[in-house]
């Protein structure tokens, strides 16, 4: 993790990427969170994900949906490279 968790919205976005990051992970990837600004969660994909040209599916269709779900106050996901 790159940056020191601070309240409880960053340990439930860390918490629910731990429980999805294994679809990642099958794949030869994985999600670092990087940190959560005004409702913006940002991450940086690892492994066989950086670059892939799904990259951005799995973003918006996998991370952001699930994030926008377990999590209050999620607007967006974007990835930082």
């Amino acid at each position: 993790m790159s940056e020191i968790i601070k309240d409880d919205s960053e340990k439930l976005i860390v918490s629910t990427l731990d429980k999805i990051r294994h679809f990642l992970q099958r794949d030869g990837g994985d999600v670092e969170f990087v940190k959560f600004e005004e409702g913006i969660v940002y991450v940086r994909l690892q492994g066989a994900c950086a670059g892939c040209a799904y990259a951005h599916a799995d973003i918006k269709d996998l991370i952001e949906v699930i994030l926008q779900e377990e999590v209050p106050g999620i607007i967006e996901v974007k990835e930082i490279l």
